[in-house]
């Protein structure tokens, strides 16, 4: 269907096979060899109580006799509404050792949002934590959900409905062990990942045990130069969600693989992560680009705090600021590597090799080994676009998804001949390394010219006064849409609209620079920290009004709030 060049296996060389070896076991099996590999060491630190491999071994098994108690099998589903702590750890295992379907769920999410999720996996069985049962009460005549496990951190939950069960009493319930389940690694689906739902109806991604196995293997021979560097008992920050799938792989499932204790937390804090870093000394650290921000922009000197011994950075999840990138690079002294992945690709697809030397700026990098990639026309997606011009990034591999659940149209549309299509539009350059331009549902078509808000937003990020920045499309009568940009201003800052439009006008073309600026005091995120752009955008196009969210110029009055 396409060519078969691909130039990025020049950077290879020296380094990583271009087809890896992928392990040809289920999770379970991933996991069981893993403890053995790594037995007497610590796999997780939460908040000072460790957890060595034969420890956690224990609990799963002792987690999976439970599950096999109360009804769960092969193929069913198990919702997990769980921030980052041992007991998520111990539900993932204990699900996929019974061959059942982890339903991945935001702790964040609201009731509606639990319903649809709950509806469309079918899930019967569901671990929560405490401060989320309320929620799930609430919509319990709507589900399906005939077990529901509630997790305190602090002791025993309180105000429990019937039937409903502590996951400390769970877990020491008398119960048979678990019976062994035939898996078929590359068919039997391990975990139900929802797409954010940040541009639509939330998608449940179906990634099998194959696609997870194949993408921690992936990432293992990119993410690190040296691995003799990521054993014996070194740390790794566990602050990425593992509710969402760039923490599922490249922070749990990848420090289990190389047995390295995971430092996790609930929730991220910029001080207590700065405390952990110093206390523990990790050798990796994962981290959305707002993450990095907060840290960059706390006021904390990082290398005080250790940073600057931290030997691995990755960004992922959303685009990363190149004044950010460089920012950061400065104050620790170790390079930030950016990378790419998707939901439907477990996620990693792409990513700036640290033994490449330099990575290049605003660059994804390249494919991970035993992963193609191409740029095609829009209109057809058929047509390889020549290197240096923009087009749709599609991407095959091992690690993507099977289909979406109960979407045999979406599905087709995504995946063509074994193509993943990713709805984003990227270029590749002579090198084989790639850069994503912008989502192709984001791009705005002003006066008959394509614009990417990523260009237009790497501009704002380069004047000192920005802080945040989004740019959206408006409708405009004159040119089909405008460019409307939404800033947070640093703190202190007096920076009006008029001087940051005339800054991006000297910047840009007249047709891609904003015709309008909004001052937010914050805006809008996800709970992994990525900017919901969608919101921003329906709030524009839509004329709302921000109210008291409005951050007003010097000299003006900000406005009232709502009566």
């Amino acid at each position: 269907m396409f060519g078969t060049g691909k130039p990025w296996l020049k950077v290879y060389e020296g380094h990583v096979e271009a087809e890896t070896e992928i392990f040809d076991g289920s999770l379970h099996d991933f996991f069981r060899m893993a403890a053995e590999d790594h037995r007497g060491k610590t796999a997780l630190t939460f908040y000072g109580t460790t957890f060595e491999f034969e420890r956690l071994q224990a609990l799963v098994e002792k987690m999976a006799g439970s599950l096999a108690a109360s009804g769960v099998g092969k193929g069913d589903r198990v919702a997990l509404m769980l921030p980052n702590c041992p007991q998520y750890v111990i539900g993932f295992f204990a699900t996929i050792r019974l061959g059942a379907i982890v339903t991945q769920l935001n702790p964040m999410y609201v009731e509606r949002e639990i319903e649809y999720i709950l509806a469309d996996s079918g899930a019967e069985t569901m671990v929560v934590y405490k401060d989320m049962y309320p929620r799930v009460k609430n919509v319990l005549p709507t589900t399906n959900l005939k077990n529901v496990i509630v997790v305190d951190f602090a002791g025993e939950p309180e105000g429990l409905d019937l039937g409903h069960r502590s996951f400390g009493d769970f877990l020491a319930a008398d119960a048979p062990p678990a019976p062994q389940v035939p898996i078929d690694p590359a068919e039997d689906v391990a975990a139900l990942q929802y797409t954010g739902g940040t541009t639509g109806v939330s998608k449940g991604a179906m990634l099998t045990h194959r696609n997870l196995v194949a993408n921690v293997r992936q990432a293992l021979d990119m993410f690190i130069d040296d691995p003799a560097a990521f054993s014996n008992n070194q740390k790794i920050m566990g602050i990425l969600p593992m509710f969402h799938i760039f923490g599922l792989t490249c922070v749990m499932l990848f420090g289990i693989k190389q047995g390295l204790d995971q430092l996790l937390l609930p929730k991220f804090d910029p001080q207590e992560v700065m405390d952990l870093v110093k206390e523990n000394h990790p050798v990796m650290f994962s981290g959305v680009p707002t993450m990095y921000m907060a840290l960059n922009s706390s006021g904390a000197d990082l290398l005080e705090y250790g940073f600057g011994n931290v030997r691995t950075y990755n960004s992922g999840g959303s685009a990363l600021p190149i004044p950010l990138k460089r920012s950061f690079e400065e104050k620790v002294g170790r390079p930030l590597f950016e990378g790419y992945g998707l939901s439907e690709a477990s996620p990693v697809t792409h990513f700036n090799p640290p033994f490449a030397g330099e990575a290049r700026e605003g660059s994804i990098g390249v494919p991970v080994p035993s992963t193609d990639a191409r740029v095609v026309d829009v209109a057809s997606g058929e047509r390889e676009m020549p290197v240096g011009e923009p087009g749709e990034l599609i991407i095959k591999g091992p690690q993507v998804m099977k289909g979406y659940l109960n979407m045999p149209e979406e599905t087709a549309d995504t995946l063509r001949d074994g193509w993943l299509y990713t709805g984003d539009m990227a270029r590749m350059d002579e090198d084989g390394y790639f850069f994503i331009v912008d989502r192709k549902k984001d791009m705005i078509l002003a006066s008959g010219y394509n614009v990417y808000p990523r260009e237009i937003e790497e501009v704002l990020f380069e004047h000192p006064d920005v802080s945040e920045a989004v740019a959206v499309g408006v409708p405009d009568d004159y040119r089909g849409e405008s460019v409307k940009a939404f800033v947070v201003r640093r703190s202190g800052s007096t920076v009006t609209e008029t001087e940051i439009l005339a800054f991006c006008l000297e910047r840009l073309a007249p047709y891609k620079a904003p015709k309008e600026l909004e001052f937010r005091l914050e805006l809008p995120k996800s709970t992994v920290g990525k900017l919901l752009r969608r919101v921003l955008a329906e709030e524009a196009r839509a004329g709302i009004d921000a109210g008291t969210r409005i951050d007003p110029e010097p000299g003006t009055i900000p406005p009232a709030p709502p009566a």
